[in-house]
C-alpha cells in the first residue's frame, strides 16, 4: 500500500492525514495505474499555504487505501460508502479508481466559469456494487484542486475518512424556546426508516453545573415525523443535556440545549469610561478619536486642558485635529449625563508608533462578502453608534473587497464601481463620528474576489487611499500568488516579505496613520518579520469560519507560541469574529457557534490581544451578541496598555489554560474546556504551571463579580471558558 494507507475499523477507515502530492494539471493522475516516483507526501490537514505551495493553480492528491468488503458487513445502510474530505479550497473532482464520484464548485473551463466553494465539507457516496471498488484491495482515492486564491487545496482538521452510514448517524437533536418560555426538545432522523429509543434530558446549573432535574422519554423518529418533547420548564442560568439511546445497537447521540444566556450585567446610566487612557499618533497626523463611554444618553464631552491644536465635539466625544511635536500630552476628559459625571485622564503619545492596542472595530467581509454597499457600510456604521458598541472602542469601519471598479482611471488611479457612490464623503461622516474608515487590497493585480489590486499601483494606491481619509488598509496577497510563483527566489522568505515592504513605504509617506494589516496566512512566519515592514497586525492563519472545528484550530492550535512576537503597535491576528449573523453573501443566518463556543472566542480573542473586529451585521445584532461583545472587564484584556499576549500555561488532555500579565500587576487567566464533555476543574491544580503562589483576589470578568480565593473549583462546560482575573 502506498502513502495514506491505511487498516479498517469495522465501520470507518481510520482517517488518512497524509497523501501524495504534485503541482499542475494532468487528468492522468487520476488513473490508478499513474506513475507516483515524481509526486511528494503532503499533509491534507491543512492548505497549500502553510506548506510552502503558494500561487498554485491546479493540485493533485493521491491517496491509497484499502477497503474491507467487512466495512458494510451488518450495517444499516449497506448499499453505499461515504468519503470525507473536509473542506477544499476552492474546487475539487473527486475520483476512486479513475471514476469521477463527485464534484464541488466550478473550474474555470466549466460551463458556468469558476465558482468557489472553499467553505462546503465535501462527501460524497459511492453504491457498495459500484464496480469502481476495489473490495479488500488497493483504491486510488485521487483529488483534483484548482485554486482561484491562496491559501489553496485541502484543509481538514479531521483528515479523510470512509463511513457506513448507520440509522443512528441520521438522528440528531435540537431544542428551542417556545413564546411561552418552556423548551421542545426534537429528535429528528434523516432516514425514513424510523429509529426508537430512549431520551434522557438532564437540566444543568450553567454556573456550578449542578443537576437541577432529569426526566426520561422513550421516542420514536424518522424523517417524516420527528420525536418530540415539549413544555420542559427550565430555571434562568441553566442548559439542558440531551441524549438518545438508540433501542437496537445502544449507541448514543448526544447534544445540549443552547439558549442565549447573558452573563455581562447591565451597564451603569451614569457615564463609564470603557477605553483605554491612552493613543498613539504620529506627528502631523490627523487625530480620529471617539472617547467611548457608556451611559444614558444625551451626554455631553469636555476637557478643561485640551492640547492646542486638538477639538472634542461635545455632543458625541469626537476628538480631532493633529498635533506637530512629539511627546506625551496628557489632559482629562469629563462625560456628563443627567445621572452623573466620570472622568478619564488620558494621554496621546505623539511619536512614530501608532496602534497602542489591539483595533476594535466592524468589518464587512464575513457578513457581506463580495455584496457589500456603501448603504450596508452606513448602516453598520450607525448600528455600532446605536447600539452602543462605539461607546466600547470598537471604532473601525472597515469596507472589504468587492468595491473597486472594473478598470482604473486613464491616469491609473483606482476607481469605486456603482455600489460606492462617494468614499470621500463617506470618510468624512465617520470622521465626523470620531470612527475610524478602513479599505482593501491586495499586492497583486486581483483580489481575492477577481477585483482589481493595487499590482504596480502600489504609490498611486497609497495616495488615494490618503485622499479618501483612510485610516486602516487590509492588503490581502491572494492574485500575488500567481506572481510570486513565477519568481526565482519564491521559497526564500525575503519574496514573501518584498510586497509588503513596497506598500508600507508608500503608506508611511502619506501625511496621515493607516493602520497596515498584512492578510497572507501566516506564510513564511510572517510574525518574524512583520513588524520589519511597518506593519500593524498580521494575519497568523487562513480564514476563519463559524465553527467549533475552525475556532478550535485556529485559535487553540495555531497560536500558541506566538506571544513573543506581539506588542503595542504590532499585533498577531488569528482573523475577525465570528459572532452575530454572518454568511459572508446577501443570505445571512446566526453564527453556528453555541453561546458556550462564543464565550470561548471572545474570551481567547481577548486573552491573545487580537484585532477585535466584528463580522456580522451589526443592523441585526441582537441582546446576546451585544452583550458579548460590550463587557468593559472583557474588553479591557484585550486593550491592555502592557500589550502582552498570552500564551499557553497549561495543556492537560481536554483542558488548557491560557494567560497574560496586565498593566496593574494583575493577571487574565483563561481556563477552556476544548473537550466534548462537561468538567470541574480546580485553578489550584495548575497553580505551579501557572507560577502562582497565593491568589490576593479573584474576579469573573463574564460575570463581573468577586469570587472566593480559596474554593477555586470550577465547572467549566463542553467548549466553555471560565474567564479570570487575579491578583497574586
Amino acid at each position: 500500500m502506498g502513502v495514506g494507507s491505511v487498516l479498517a475499523s469495522p465501520a470507518q477507515i481510520s482517517p488518512i492525514k497524509s497523501a501524495l502530492f504534485s503541482e499542475g494539471d494532468d487528468m492522468k493522475k487520476a488513473a490508478p495505474a499513474y506513475n507516483e516516483s515524481g509526486m511528494r507526501i503532503i499533509d491534507i490537514t491543512r492548505p497549500w499555504s502553510d506548506q510552502n505551495v503558494n500561487g498554485v493553480d491546479y493540485g493533485w492528491y493521491r491517496i491509497h487505501l484499502n477497503i474491507p468488503k467487512s466495512l458494510v458487513k451488518g450495517k444499516d445502510f449497506a448499499d453505499f460508502i461515504q468519503f470525507n474530505l473536509g473542506h477544499i479550497d476552492d474546487v475539487d473532482e473527486v475520483y476512486l479508481n479513475g471514476k469521477l464520484i463527485g464534484k464541488t464548485g466550478g473550474m474555470p473551463g466549466d460551463a458556468g466559469g469558476y465558482q468557489s466553494k472553499w467553505s462546503v465539507n465535501r462527501q460524497y457516496a459511492v453504491k457498495s456494487n459500484d464496480k469502481a471498488i476495489n473490495w479488500d484491495g488497493d483504491n486510488v482515492l485521487a483529488v483534483r484542486c484548482y485554486n482561484g486564491n491562496d491559501p489553496g487545496g485541502m484543509f481538514n482538521a479531521q483528515g479523510v475518512t470512509i463511513t457506513v452510514p448507520e440509522l443512528i448517524e441520521g438522528v440528531s437533536i435540537t431544542s428551542g424556546t417556545g413564546k411561552n418560555g418552556k423548551e421542545t426538545v426534537t429528535v429528528n432522523n434523516r432516514y425514513d426508516k424510523a429509529v426508537k429509543g430512549t431520551l434522557s434530558i438532564e437540566e444543568v446549573d450553567n454556573e456550578t453545573g449542578k443537576v437541577l432535574s432529569q426526566t426520561t422519554h422513550k421516542v420514536s423518529a424518522s424523517a417524516s415525523k420527528p420525536g418530540v418533547v415539549s413544555n420542559l420548564a427550565t430555571s434562568p442560568g441553566s442548559f439542558l443535556r440531551l441524549k438518545f439511546t438508540d433501542d437496537r445497537t445502544g449507541k448514543d447521540v448526544i447534544a445540549r440545549s443552547h439558549p442565549k444566556f447573558i452573563l455581562t450585567p447591565a451597564a451603569p446610566a451614569a457615564p463609564r469610561f470603557n477605553t483605554a487612557a491612552i493613543y498613539g499618533v504620529r506627528p502631523g497626523s490627523p487625530v480620529h478619536y471617539r472617547f467611548g463611554v457608556s451611559g444614558e444618553r444625551p451626554m455631553t464631552f469636555s476637557s478643561t486642558n485640551l492640547p492646542e491644536g486638538l477639538t472634542i465635539n461635545p455632543e458625541n466625544g469626537a476628538l480631532s485635529g493633529s498635533l506637530a511635536k512629539r511627546g506625551d500630552y496628557t489632559f482629562t476628559v469629563k462625560a456628563t449625563n443627567a445621572k452623573g459625571t466620570a472622568e478619564q485622564k488620558f494621554t496621546i503619545k505623539v511619536g512614530d508608533k501608532i496602534a497602542l492596542t489591539p483595533p476594535m472595530g466592524w468589518n464587512s467581509w464575513n457578513c457581506w462578502g463580495l455584496s457589500v454597499t456603501q448603504d450596508r457600510v452606513v448602516s453598520s456604521a450607525q448600528a455600532l453608534i446605536d447600539k452602543g458598541l462605539a461607546d466600547y472602542g470598537y471604532s473601525y469601519v472597515n469596507i472589504d473587497d468587492a468595491w473597486e471598479a472594473p478598470e482604473r482611471n486613464p491616469d491609473g488611479t483606482i476607481a469605486v464601481n456603482e455600489k460606492f457612490p462617494s468614499m470621500k464623503e463617506l470618510g468624512d461622516w465617520l470622521h465626523g463620528e470620531g470612527l475610524k474608515f478602513g479599505i482593501y487590497s491586495s499586492p497583486g493585480d486581483l483580489t481575492c474576489g477577481c477585483y482589481l489590486g493595487s499590482l504596480d499601483h502600489e504609490l498611486q494606491d497609497a495616495e488615494t487611499y490618503n485622499s479618501w481619509g483612510i485610516d486602516y488598509l487590509k492588503y490581502d496577497w491572494c492574485g500575488y500568488g500567481k506572481k510570486h510563483a513565477l519568481e526565482p527566489d519564491r521559497q526564500v522568505t525575503s519574496s514573501y516579505i518584498r510586497p509588503y515592504m513596497l506598500m508600507g513605504e508608500y503608506l508611511r509617506r502619506q501625511p496621515r496613520d493607516i493602520f497596515y494589516s498584512l492578510c497572507q496566512y501566516g506564510m513564511a512566519d510572517v510574525w518574524k518579520w512583520g513588524e520589519m515592514v511597518d506593519a500593524n497586525s498580521w494575519r497568523t492563519t487562513g480564514d476563519i469560519t463559524d465553527t467549533w472545528e475552525s475556532l478550535y484550530d485556529i485559535g487553540f492550535n495555531r497560536q500558541a507560541g506566538l506571544a513573543p512576537y506581539a506588542g503595542p503597535g504590532h499585533w498577531n491576528d488569528p482573523d475577525m469574529l465570528i459572532v452575530g449573523k454572518v454568511g459572508w453573501s446577501d443570505n445571512l443566518r446566526d453564527s453556528r457557534l453555541t453561546p458556550d463556543e462564543q464565550y470561548t472566542h471572545i474570551a481567547l480573542w481577548s486573552l491573545l490581544a487580537s484585532d477585535m473586529l466584528i463580522g456580522c451585521d451589526l443592523s441585526q445584532l441582537d441582546d446576546f451578541t451585544i452583550n458579548l461583545l460590550c463587557n468593559n472587564e472583557v474588553n479591557a484584556v484585550n486593550q491592555d496598555i502592557l500589550g502582552i499576549q498570552a500564551d499557553r500555561d497549561v495543556l492537560d488532555g481536554d483542558i488548557q489554560i491560557w494567560s497574560r500579565p496586565l498593566s496593574d500587576g494583575s493577571r487574565a487567566i483563561g481556563i477552556f474546556n476544548v473537550g466534548t464533555t462537561d468538567r470541574n476543574v480546580n485553578l489550584a491544580d495548575y497553580f505551579k504551571q501557572l507560577g502562582i503562589t497565593k491568589l490576593q483576589s479573584v474576579r469573573d470578568l463574564w460575570r463581573q463579580k468577586d469570587l472566593s480565593t480559596s474554593d477555586t473549583d470550577y465547572f467549566i462546560p463542553s467548549h466553555g471558558v471560565k474567564f479570570l482575573k487575579v491578583s497574586l
